[in-house]
């Protein structure tokens, strides 16, 4: 007779993994692949100043011939558009199309959320701020870009006679509304 050993705990590691592997699985869809997927959402996300081939590498952590492959697919697909950037004529501003928005509507990660509302609040809210700091330290530790929203940035500036208003203390120009909210490739977090 022999005697089963308890199980082990599972460690945080493991279970982001496997959770890692579930939200890939689910977005292998719509004949995207996940690294399309999330092109596609940071393209959505993203400033005006972020919004280019560098900052997606960057972002994904990729080398820019994977992130050229994939948005020469996302372009080919009609999901994403590429103009000129500013003030540098070499640089490429991307954008997402009517159709990329489209498809982003039918994002497979919805069901992540959706498991995520059968969670009580409480549980809800300290699992997003323990994610959020788990992956800033690992972008730390990996000498990674960290990247965040304009609101949370050391550049981030508002005028006191026009709370409304802000800019980038940065790049030295306004932001447009809503745009305080989106990610930024030059982020600095602010000291709390």
């Amino acid at each position: 007779m022999s005697v089963s050993a308890a199980p082990t705990p599972v460690s945080i590691g493991e279970m982001l993994d496997r959770l890692g592997r579930l939200a890939r699985a689910l977005q292998f869809a719509h004949g995207l692949n996940p690294t399309q997927w999330e092109a596609l959402r940071f393209i959505a996300r993203a400033n005006r100043y972020s919004r280019s081939p560098g900052a997606l590498a960057a972002f994904l952590g990729a080398t820019k011939g994977t992130v050229s492959q994939t948005l020469i697919t996302l372009e080919e697909r009609g999901f994403i558009t590429r103009s000129p950037g500013g003030k540098d004529r070499r640089s490429i501003r991307l954008g997402l199309s009517e159709k990329g928005a489209a498809i982003l509507a039918q994002d497979p990660t919805r069901a992540i959320d959706a498991a995520m509302d059968d969670l009580p609040t409480d549980a809800r809210a300290a699992l997003m701020a323990g994610m959020d700091a788990l992956l800033a330290s690992l972008q730390r530790r990996g000498d990674r870009k960290v990247f965040g929203v304009c609101r949370g940035c050391v550049h981030f500036e508002t005028d006191a006679a026009m709370p409304a208003a802000c800019r980038c203390g940065l790049m030295l120009e306004p932001l447009a509304s809503g745009e305080e909210l989106q990610l930024c490739v030059t982020f600095e977090a602010a000291q709390a």
